[in-house]
């Protein structure tokens, strides 16, 4: 019981790893206060939890926003006392390609969300976290140390980058308070982006799926891709009071694609 009653909130709470990371909050004894800009997938995510309500609470959340945001952080200290921890999973991963392409305005819309939306979740946490300390997990992403063959997400890779690189000067700003900063770069993670990812592929090939994904697994030094469970978990123990000597660090999950 890692998180045991630690209040946490959870940006981006969808059917992937949002959803992961609130369950592994609820399954380690702690409060997950969700957010994500549909209101009904975050009612859906909330019942199936946490059937009789004790340990969620969520609020429609978009993280361009600084007064939705703010709004987050007091349902949380309204509902449960205070926050201990924060992660981001909120992002925008659906834009595709690379420089010869670019739409710069939605490269721009990209940093808005990615970089500048995680900062506003975590400024607005910011006083319910100086009173206890705690910690911030960002969700970033191995495509940004190291680019994928298969997909081209240059805006999204930039903008997560970025997001590490300010973590360091968060981690510095905000360590007197007692608040950790780190960052968990999931490489290819098994979920529902994947799966579809997997799916996709086979189809336009005429391939099996099994061939699509050892393609992928062939690379690592595990033979088998993280799952959202997996990254979650990594999420839980740096959110926890067994990382309290651990931050600015950026934790790969990936199999040992990628190995630094």
């Amino acid at each position: 019981m890692l998180l045991q009653g630690k209040t946490v909130i959870v940006s981006g709470v969808g059917a992937g790893l949002g959803h992961q990371v609130a369950a592994t909050v609820v399954r380690d004894g702690g409060n997950a206060v969700l957010g994500a800009r549909t209101e009904a997938n975050l009612a859906k995510t909330a019942a199936e939890l946490d059937p009789e309500g004790a340990h969620t609470a969520h609020r429609s959340t978009d993280i361009t926003d600084e007064t939705q945001c703010e709004a987050l952080a007091a349902l949380a200290v309204e509902r449960f006392g205070g926050i201990d921890a924060v992660v981001h999973v909120a992002a925008w991963d659906s834009y595709f390609g690379g420089l010869e392409d670019a739409d710069f305005a939605t490269w721009q819309r990209v940093v808005d969300v990615n970089l500048l939306g995680t900062l506003r979740m975590t400024r607005a946490c910011l006083p319910a976290l100086k009173e206890r300390g705690g910690s911030v997990v960002v969700i970033g992403t191995q495509s940004s140390v190291a680019a994928p063959s298969q997909v081209r997400q240059a805006a999204y890779a930039a903008s997560k980058g970025a997001l590490t690189s300010a973590m360091y000067s968060l981690a510095r700003e905000l360590g007197p308070h007692r608040i950790r900063v780190n960052t968990v770069l999931p490489g290819w993670m098994w979920g529902p982006p994947v799966e579809a990812y997997v799916q996709f592929t086979a189809h336009t090939e005429g391939v099996p799926e099994p061939e699509v994904l050892g393609r992928l697994t062939e690379r690592m030094a595990l033979p088998e891709l993280a799952t959202d469970g997996d990254v979650a978990d990594a999420v839980a123990f740096l959110a926890s009071d067994r990382a309290r000597s651990i931050t600015g660090q950026s934790l790969l999950v990936n199999a040992g694609e990628l190995m630094r």
